[in-house]
Parts: structure tokens; sequence; C-alpha cells
């Protein structure tokens, strides 16, 4: 018996799967293409060492290694089977665009920079200016109001000054009530 109840379990689980997926197909058109135009949101993705132009263009033959990586950061991938080689690869992954992907190569002599070799590195402007967001820019309206306007709105009045002799500055009373009772 109790074998019949875990048949009868599964039977009841097949047949719930097979009417979930066929009312999938009574879905009608309009709300298909309502589903499919939803996407979820995918946060930009940044991996490795962003390498500037300018960067590349500061590298010297006769650098150490420790000048390089001063300048261009801790490389992405390093080797004992290529001790001499540093690879520089950077990703960005934005949600509607194409993968930019950025290689750049660094060799060495012992512990001298040689050459350097890799893509069209982008100048640091140029980069930032791919970073902004697509939206729109909206036109700013002019806040500015004439006296028609501004008459609508009569200014309040204004509290009489502590003491008369004083002159009205404009500025909140300078006297204060005691913080706490003198009564005690």
């Amino acid at each position: 018996m109790h074998a019949t109840a875990r048949c009868s379990a599964r039977v009841a689980l097949i047949v719930s799967i097979g009417a979930a997926m066929s009312a999938c197909g009574s879905v009608d058109l309009s709300g298909r293409a309502m589903v499919e135009t939803l996407k979820p949101y995918r946060a930009t993705v940044v991996q490795g060492n962003f390498v500037s132009r300018e960067q590349v263009q500061a590298l010297q033959p006769g650098m150490s290694r420790q000048q390089v990586r001063d300048l261009l950061g801790t490389p992405l991938v390093t080797s004992l089977f290529h001790a001499n080689r540093w690879d520089y690869v950077f990703t960005l992954k934005k949600q509607g665009e194409e993968v930019q992907t950025r290689k750049l190569v660094v060799f060495f002599e012992g512990d001298e920079f040689v050459r350097s070799e890799g893509d069209e590195m982008p100048t640091e402007a140029e980069f930032v200016a791919t970073l902004g967001s697509r939206a729109v820019p909206r036109k700013v309206p002019v806040l500015e109001a004439t006296e028609a306007q501004l008459e609508r709105y009569p200014a309040p009045e204004r509290a009489p000054s502590a003491s008369p002799a004083a002159p009205d500055t404009g500025a909140a009373p300078r006297h204060y009530p005691p913080l706490e009772s003198s009564a005690r």
C-alpha cells in the first residue's frame, strides 16, 4: 500500500506538470509579446585592469618591473612558464551592448621592460564617456517667476525684533530660552 501511495503521488505530479505546460501554450500573442519585452536588469560588470592610452605611452624601455607595476597595476595574468611576460586583460559587460575586451601584453628581459603589444587603448576621457548612462537628457525648465506670479504669494510677515533698539537685519533673534527651568 505504501508503494501505491508513492505511485499515485508521482502520477499526480506528472499530470499537474503537464497541465501547467499546456496552460503556457494558451497565452495570447499580446501577452507573450509583453513578457518577451520585460527583461531583468543586468549590472555592468568590469573585470581586470583598465589600461589607458596615456599609461601605455608612459611605458619606456628599461623601466623596472616595479615601475611598470606602479604605472599599470598588478597584471591579471602572470605565469611561471612565461616569466618575462605580463598580461593585462580588461573586460566590460553592459546590458544591451557587446562585451568590450582589451588586452595588453608587456615583455621583459630580466628585470627590464622591453616592449608591449596589444589592442589600441582608449584614452581615459574616452573610457569615462563609455561608462555614462544612456538616459536621454531632459531639458531643464527655466525657473523664473514674473512679478505678477510673485504677487499671488505674499511674503510672510516677520515677527517683531527682540529689542526695539536693535536694527532689523532679518536674522533670527539671538535670545534663546534657558535649557532648564531655574526653579528646582
